[in-house]
């Protein structure tokens, strides 16, 4: 048990080390290519913490396992615009422009409607998953096209990190963050079940797993003052994974779902939640502590759903 217990809090470590050095390095990216930080947290932190569904998805893939690719990808979104939303709150409430909210979060309705779509026959083929990742490299040159790219002021440049030297703390701190994640869902369930916990709580813990990337660099972003990142980061990783993450895995075999109508509540319920939370974030320009309140009461059902 000491090394379960020891591996638990090195993830830990891990986790929020190398979030902090993550996001930290995305703003100094973003000021030197003079994008906003909320445009770097949608495109390389999302993707970045996405990791564990793209992989998830391939192996599953390979496995024959449709349903659990999808029923991850699922499980990660509907856990992601409530549980961490709620949770990043509580660390620091959210404030966003109504504009970002509107553009990003059009995007991620958008990646949700051609993931149901694509599914309606039950089979996400190679061509589908091909032109699924398209659409996401589509929407982020869009994106930065819209964000402008401006070169900014050379006393500014000489204050931040140039890219050759942030990019490597971007994906060392995600290597660290996923790493992390993983070893303290891992070690956690295996304290779990050493302490006689019940099954149901093990499985609790374990879907949460993927989401503990988002929740640890949008909550230390958060923190830390970095409001874009933090919003950026969660909304993109809800645009990446209906798209990107499960076009991965049908890229490279084709994803076959048994039974598509016995996964339609929890769809639906992704689908809808999203839609709440997104209407609160552009009513009150943002997410408060009571607002978050809600949206910690909105994942409540998914133990019921998925």
């Amino acid at each position: 048990m000491l090394v379960e217990i020891a591996l638990f809090v090195g993830g830990l470590a891990a986790l929020v080390l190398g979030a902090d050095r993550s996001v930290t390095a995305a703003g100094d990216l973003a000021l030197y290519y003079g994008v906003s930080p909320f445009f770097i947290g949608v495109t390389l932190i999302s993707v970045g913490t996405s990791l564990p569904e793209m992989v998830t998805s391939v192996y599953a893939a390979y496995y024959g396992a449709g349903d659990l690719v999808v029923g991850n990808i699922v499980g990660s979104e509907t856990a992601q615009i409530t549980l961490a939303v709620a949770v990043v709150a509580f660390v620091a409430p959210f404030v966003t422009p109504r504009r970002n909210v509107l553009v990003y979060g059009t995007a991620m309705i958008l990646a949700m409607i051609v993931m149901l779509l694509t599914l309606d026959d039950g089979v996400i083929g190679r061509s589908e998953g091909f032109l699924m990742m398209l659409a996401y490299v589509q929407f982020v040159y869009t994106l930065y096209a819209n964000e402008g790219g401006e070169e900014i002021a050379e006393e500014v440049l000489e204050e931040v990190r140039a890219p050759r030297e942030a990019l490597p703390w971007i994906l060392g701190g995600l290597v660290l963050v996923v790493a992390g994640g993983q070893l303290m869902v891992t070690n956690g369930v295996a304290l779990a079940r050493l302490a006689g916990i019940p099954e149901y709580l093990v499985g609790l813990l374990t879907g949460l797993g993927t989401t503990l990337p988002e929740i640890a660099v949008a909550g230390i972003a958060a923190y830390e003052g970095r409001g874009g990142i933090s919003v950026g980061s969660i909304l993109g990783s809800n645009i990446t994974d209906p798209v990107f993450s499960l076009g991965v895995g049908a890229v490279f075999f084709d994803v076959v779902v048994e039974d598509v109508a016995a996964l339609a509540p929890s769809l639906n319920y992704m689908l809808l939640v999203s839609l709440v939370v997104l209407g609160l974030f552009y009513w009150r320009e943002g997410i408060d502590r009571r607002a978050a309140v809600v949206c910690l009461l909105l994942y409540l059902p998914t133990f019921l759903l998925l």
